[in-house]
């Protein structure tokens, strides 16, 4: 029997490229929320269907105070200002990913935008809950602007923060906080993908309806997430914080955000809060492009192996790593 089985309401709302692939390497994967939790689970629990990461110049880990970080390098020759970075934060709940989870990613946008890539390897929930993840990205901000120059060569004018789920939650509080530090950071850019906005919303649709509509979606259903949000923030009073749910950041702080690129999937519960928070920006001044990306749900940016699982997961892709080389070009 099918441990998550396609319902079959949604079926026809999904690319079929999707639903072919969900049926044969997805629907055995036990989902973790419905059994006890053990981190051993980390090591099996895996999202199969992403391409291979790609060759870039140099490849190093890096340990910080309370985390690790993997910086790639491109393989092209270093501007004489030097590169530009992105800073990025990989998905999971909080609770799953690590620092290889999303290499494929990485080295595309590696490759693509001709930058270095710092991809983060925060603390986990449940065993480091909210603000742990804060802390460690925020870390991470904080050593690239002491040590970028001298130790990654980049071009400190140029850095853009990104992340898929979780990551891009944590993206878009680095991207806030950035300007409230001594002395502040410019951000020139943040990509999210598929982000966690508001760790308030509920599967009611009351904020936001993509949680109702898609109540029967595909790998992310809302008890899957009410799971993750309980691991990172068991204290229900921390889900209205503004760097736990950025949407409810003060105002002056939105109006001094970079510029965004939102990318959120059609049949994600997800979708309505990324859509919302574009909004937000955009209404602070800021310039925001918000992608939706038809008839896939939450995993999609995952799911970019170029020749067997969806063309609209390798558009996404290859979509990021245009905006982000366009980001650091425009400067």
């Amino acid at each position: 029997m099918s441990a998550q089985p396609l319902h079959p309401s949604i079926i026809p709302k999904l690319d079929p490229e999707y639903v072919d692939f969900h049926n044969k390497y997805l629907a055995q994967i036990i989902p973790p929320h419905t059994i006890p939790w053990n981190p051993v689970t980390r090591n099996t629990v895996t999202m199969p269907g992403t391409s291979d990461p790609l060759n870039v110049g140099s490849t190093r880990d890096i340990t910080l105070s309370r985390c690790k970080i993997r910086v790639f390098t491109p393989p092209c020759s270093r501007p004489s200002q030097g590169w530009p970075i992105f800073v990025f934060y990989h998905g999971g709940g909080w609770t799953y990913g690590n620092i290889s989870s999303e290499n494929s990613f990485s080295t595309h946008m590696c490759i693509g935008a001709e930058c270095v890539v710092v991809s983060v390897d925060y603390r986990l929930a449940p065993e480091n809950p909210y603000p742990a993840a804060v802390e460690d990205a925020m870390e991470v901000l904080q050593w690239v602007q002491r040590n970028g120059e001298s130790e990654l060569g980049v071009d400190l004018d140029r850095i853009a923060v990104g992340g898929s789920s979780s990551g891009g939650n944590l993206a878009a509080i680095v991207a806030l906080k950035a300007r409230t530090l001594t002395p502040p950071i410019s951000i020139v850019s943040q990509l999210l993908i598929v982000p966690v906005i508001d760790n308030t919303a509920s599967p009611s649709g009351e904020l936001y309806a993509s949680w109702q509509e898609n109540a029967l979606t595909a790998w992310l259903p809302p008890a899957r997430m009410l799971w993750f949000r309980n691991n990172y923030l068991p204290n229900t009073e921390d889900r209205i914080k503004w760097d736990s749910s950025p949407i409810f950041a003060p105002d002056h702080l939105f109006a001094q955000a970079p510029k965004a690129w939102i990318a959120v999937t059609e049949m994600d519960i997800l979708r309505d809060e990324g859509i919302a928070y574009g909004k937000k920006l955009q209404q602070a001044g800021v310039t925001v492009e918000i992608r939706v990306y038809e008839k896939v749900p939450h995993p999609t940016m995952a799911l970019d192996e170029l020749l067997s699982v969806l063309k609209v997961g390798k558009q996404l892709v290859t979509d990021a790593s245009q905006v982000l080389g366009q980001a650091f070009g425009a400067l």
